[in-house]
């Protein structure tokens, strides 16, 4: 019960801090740039996500509750997970950084995340590549609420 409330204090405060949609500590919009490549996203993704997020991009079972560890399992990234539901900076800097120190860059201390730094293995356009093809999973609707969500301030 605690846990689940810590989680929720962590979903506000990310909104609060505007990395729910999709901004920069700075306030301006990330979005993922043109030019990227799909397929290498998803040789990408294979090679360096698919181990917890699933070949198939299904995550890990119960992914919504936390393990005796107070770890979430990895979430899915299909069109039934959350990943859609966060902008492209929150994505992006996730991945690079890692979930905790995405989250303490912004000031939420605390989070217990799985989620390793992916920036001293991947560029920053491997990043971007694995996140277009996450992205070209998606039904188009999905797409869409993403990148409005993406190019909010």
């Amino acid at each position: 019960m605690i846990r689940i409330g810590l989680g929720a204090i962590g979903v506000i405060a990310l909104t609060s801090l505007g990395l729910w949609m999709g901004s920069s500590a700075g306030g301006e919009a990330i979005r993922q740039p043109e030019a990227v490549d799909i397929a290498a996203g998803k040789r990408l993704y294979a090679e360096n996500c698919a181990s917890c997020h699933g070949a198939d991009l299904g995550g890990q079972p119960n992914w919504r509750t936390p393990g005796p560890d107070g770890r979430l399992p990895a979430p899915p990234h299909d069109e039934t997970g959350h990943t859609w539901h966060h902008g492209d900076a929150m994505l992006f800097d996730y991945t690079k950084l890692g979930g905790r120190a995405a989250l303490a860059e912004s000031g939420v201390e605390g989070f217990e995340s799985g989620m390793p730094a992916f920036g001293e293995t991947l560029s920053d356009q491997d990043i971007w590549n694995i996140l277009a093809y996450i992205k070209s999973t998606w039904p188009d609707r999905i797409r869409n609420v993403q990148a409005e969500r993406s190019a909010m301030p």
